[in-house]
């Protein structure tokens, strides 16, 4: 592999690598993946000039498409939630490759899509017909250090992203206890938006939200404690938690499809739920998802997934570097 692209997924708790082979333009095959800690480096640079030198590659990448967590503007970007700012220049200078793109990091889980296969991707409900065909709209929505949603048109052309900051849209409560974890979090926060409480963070919000509710004793606990906790004991405190969390994720997943006309599925995407796939599926999730009233049939047939295939933003970025690499070589060839 003389020339390769280098590819990125950068989250608020882990950034992953790998390579991608530019002298085979067709072929997105990601090579070498890895996975960093985000924090365990002062920013994206760092990171990859680590990950970089393991593979001990005598050249290095010629260009980059990096999927970053957060909104882009003229190049530059800071994430949500990570002290990390991100700048097209300075990565180019930085790591010394001549061209940098970045890309919302839900852009390029929509163009994964089509590239996700069975082994990917987990029923959760029903196993509807998978009617991912062509000019339908694909909803995604992932709760990991925040909440992700976006989406995607598959046309005749391609994938066509659907690039969203929903996650920080108002939270809706659903019934009476809903409402009170609101008023909880509304003493927290000037604004109660979704991803505080379907997010990492957001779980350890809920679970000392419905403490204070019900007056119990609040054990401070972490979201992967809270999930392994609940996943132990299906009758402990923390299983309680993530029972609701997940039905409040089945409302919020539901809302997207019908806001999106997401007729064609939604993908639950984030690095939450793959561990704990099994209580997932057993949760009031899809209940809550359909429950939209006279919507119901509407609801019954749109079909959910669980994305279990852990390199899929890189999947995507590495679909954004061919592209973008053989325009040139189009270019060049009229």
């Amino acid at each position: 592999m003389k020339n390769c692209g280098l590819v990125a997924d950068v989250g608020g708790t882990n950034v992953r690598f790998a390579l991608v082979d530019l002298d085979r333009p067709h072929d997105t095959a990601l090579q070498s993946p890895r996975k960093l800690v985000s924090r365990d480096y002062a920013g994206l640079a760092e990171a990859a000039r680590d990950y970089l030198s393991d593979l001990k590659r005598d050249t290095a990448p010629v260009a980059a498409v990096l999927a970053v967590a957060g909104p882009i503007h003229d190049g530059e970007m800071r994430l949500t939630n990570l002290h990390w700012r991100l700048s097209t220049d300075e990565l180019r200078a930085a790591l010394h490759i001549d061209r940098v793109d970045l890309i919302n990091d839900y852009e390029a889980v929509a163009y994964a899509v089509p590239r996700l296969g069975a082994g990917d991707l987990v029923d959760i409900g029903p196993a509807l017909p998978a009617s991912v065909a062509e000019r339908q709209t694909v909803a995604i929505v992932g709760p990991g250090t925040g909440l992700g949603i976006g989406g995607c048109l598959r046309t005749a052309q391609g994938v066509f992203p659907l690039v969203t900051e929903g996650g920080h849209a108002d939270f809706a409560p659903s019934d009476d206890v809903e409402i009170e974890i609101l008023k909880f979090l509304r003493r927290r926060y000037a604004h109660v938006s979704a991803e505080r409480i379907l997010s990492g963070p957001g779980l350890v919000n809920l679970h000392e939200a419905l403490a204070g509710i019900e007056g119990a004793a609040c054990e401070t606990l972490t979201a992967q404690e809270i999930t392994a906790c609940a996943q132990q004991d299906a009758a402990s405190f923390s299983a309680k938690v993530f029972s609701r969390f997940c039905a409040i994720l089945g409302s919020v997943c539901g809302d997207v499809a019908l806001v999106m006309g997401a007729r064609a599925g939604v993908l639950i995407a984030g690095g939450i739920l793959p561990a704990v796939a099994g209580i997932f599926a057993a949760s009031p999730f899809r209940e809550r998802f359909e429950a939209k009233g006279r919507f119901h049939d509407y609801m019954r047939d749109i079909p959910t997934r669980l994305i279990v295939q852990q390199y899929a933003g890189l999947m995507g970025a590495a679909a954004v570097l061919a592209e973008r690499m053989a325009v040139p070589q189009t270019l060049a060839a009229q």
